[in-house]
C-alpha cells in the first residue's frame, strides 16, 4: 500500500464585512474581520469607526507593533502625535502609549492590524485581557 503524501489545500476564510462580530464601546465601534477564532493564527485585523469628538478614557501600550490605517475622517493616536487623514497610515511601536481620538468633524473609520496573541498595559502596569475582537 502506497501512503498518501499530498499536502492538503490550504482553506481560505472569508469573513463578510456586512456579518461581521461588531463590539460598541461609548463612541467607538469595533467590526472584527480577522482573528484567532475566525480563523487566522497570525493576525488581527478590524474596522474601527470612531464618532466625532471621542478620546480613548486612558493610554494603553501594546507589546507589539501594532498598524493603523485612517479611511475617512482624521485622527490622533498616539498622544501628542501627528494628525492622520484618509490614505494616511500610522505604526506604532509595541511599547508605545496609544490613545485614539477623532480630530475631525466628521466620523472616522480605520484599519487596525496587529499580529495575534498581543497582550495589551493599561496605565503602564495593568495587563488587560484580550478584547473580544482581536480574540
Amino acid at each position: 500500500m502506497q501512503e498518501d503524501h499530498t499536502v492538503p489545500e490550504p482553506t481560505v476564510v472569508v469573513t463578510r464585512g456586512a456579518e461581521a462580530e461588531t463590539f460598541d464601546l461609548p463612541g467607538v465601534r469595533f467590526r472584527s474581520l480577522a482573528a484567532p477564532r475566525l480563523g487566522s493564527g497570525q493576525v488581527c485585523f478590524w474596522r474601527l469607526t470612531v464618532d466625532v469628538g471621542v478620546e480613548s478614557p486612558e493610554a494603553h501600550t501594546l507589546d507589539r507593533d501594532e498598524v493603523f490605517a485612517v479611511l475617512e475622517g482624521r485622527v490622533r493616536v498616539v498622544p501628542g502625535g501627528a494628525e492622520l487623514e484618509a490614505g494616511d497610515v500610522a505604526v506604532v511601536p509595541a511599547g508605545s502609549p496609544i490613545r485614539l481620538r477623532n480630530t475631525g468633524d466628521q466620523q472616522a473609520a480605520l484599519h487596525v492590524a496587529i499580529q495575534a496573541g498581543f497582550s495589551a498595559t493599561m496605565d503602564g502596569s495593568t495587563a488587560a485581557a484580550t478584547p473580544p475582537w482581536a480574540a
